[in-house]
């Protein structure tokens, strides 16, 4: 394995892509730039973009293409994702969001865009099945026969399920992500960058069929 990458992994969320962003910026040695994350740090550290977005949440808008496009852009240009790459976890969301990144990155370029698939029956069953702690956040799965309260092992709080983890939130917000996502799927597709890892088994082996595209991807490149 050779450090460094710089890819796009999307995924419906409940896919796992969360986790498998980690293992793989840890695997690549990496950056695993989030741009929620992104987006909070700008804020927290009162940067020009960051005071702006922030403008924009306190009134309850959202944040523009514009703003997201230059908070990521100030991102990459940081020595850690200059010189050795990065995993791009929730961005871009558009297709202008990815014209503007294949901009950015034009010297650059990304290696690989990485579509984690699975079926969306399974997510949603994933996701109904979601109980997390009211107060420290941790996460655990629901199996049926739960002594109820159900106490967190970590801290003692309450576990719970989600206001927006019920069947009909979740449908909700899996057509969101189709409706958004589509386009995107087909403008990296067109020029052959997309490549689709089958999301079902075991960890480990999604993430070895992971590092095994992003490795293939370099070689070609």
């Amino acid at each position: 394995m050779i450090p460094g990458a710089r890819l796009i992994l999307l995924g419906r969320q409940g896919a796992g892509k969360g986790t498998q962003c980690v293992r793989l910026s840890r695997h690549f040695v990496v950056p695993h730039i989030s741009t929620g994350d992104t987006l909070r740090a700008a804020v927290r550290e009162g940067t020009e973009l960051g005071a702006m977005a922030k403008r924009v949440m306190d009134e309850g808008g959202l944040v523009s293409d514009e703003i997201m496009v230059g908070i990521v852009r100030e991102r990459l240009l940081q020595p850690d994702a200059l010189g050795r790459g990065y995993i791009l976890d929730g961005f871009p969301r558009t297709v202008p969001q990815a014209e503007a990144l294949d901009t950015i990155t034009s010297e650059l370029p990304l290696d690989v865009v990485l579509d984690l698939d699975v079926p969306r029956e399974l997510v949603l069953e994933r996701l109904s099945a979601r109980r997390v702690c009211r107060d420290c956040g941790t996460n655990y799965v629901a199996r049926g026969g739960e002594k109820l309260p159900w106490i967190c092992e970590v801290c003692g709080g309450d576990v719970m399920q989600r206001d927006d983890d019920t069947p009909e939130a979740i449908d909700h917000r899996l057509d969101l992500y189709e409706q958004q996502t589509s386009p995107l799927i087909e403008y990296y597709s067109r020029n052959g960058r997309l490549v689709v890892i089958d999301g079902v088994g075991h960890p480990d082996e999604v993430f070895r069929r992971l590092t095994q595209a992003v490795d293939a991807a370099r070689r070609v490149i």
